[in-house]
């Protein structure tokens, strides 16, 4: 059973990912993008990693894909021909070999890489659970997640100083 869904859900991952790509709507593209954001949810409860699930849909398959259908919505794009977006040949040929190099790049990355199989030994029932993801994150990844934090602060910081509007108007 969980092998049959596991293709299910592949296969549907693989076709909307697809669908995305090919949509000439952008609006049907993002309804696209939710569904295989749905599905990765999906494999991620296969792997029994719930948390990342629901973080998933949560923030890409609800935030992000928001934040998508606002800009396409700002965007305004018309039905009319006339506005078509006109590519060169040489960037259509950039596009190429930049596709083409990441190909080698990933192929030359997981040349050597070994998969590792079930041992039902060594198996651990609770690997993806929030309590387990807690400690290990606030253990051996304390470091990297605080500055990330940090990060996001900074970010935060710019984009405050970005939208200022005049140089001695105060927003606060």
């Amino acid at each position: 059973m969980t092998e049959n869904l596991f293709y299910f859900l592949a296969s549907l991952t693989l076709l909307c990912a697809l669908m995305v790509v090919l949509s000439k709507n952008p609006v049907h593209s993002v309804l696209f993008l939710i569904i295989t954001f749905f599905t990765i949810s999906g494999h991620y409860v296969l792997l029994n990693a719930q948390f990342l699930a629901a973080v998933n849909i949560i923030v890409y398959a609800g935030a992000i894909m928001v934040l998508f259908l606002f800009v396409i919505m700002f965007l305004n794009m018309s039905k009319s021909g006339d506005n078509k977006i006109k590519t060169s040949t040489i960037s259509k040929f950039a596009g190429a070999i930049a596709g083409g190099l990441l190909f080698l790049v990933l192929i030359s990355a997981l040349k050597d890489a070994t998969v590792v199989g079930y041992n039902p030994e060594t198996y651990d029932s609770q690997i993806g659970m929030v309590e387990n993801l807690g400690k290990v994150l606030f253990t051996d990844y304390l470091l990297p997640f605080e500055l990330a934090s940090i990060l996001f602060l900074v970010a935060m910081v710019g984009a405050v100083m970005l939208g200022k509007k005049e140089e001695g108007e105060s927003h606060f």
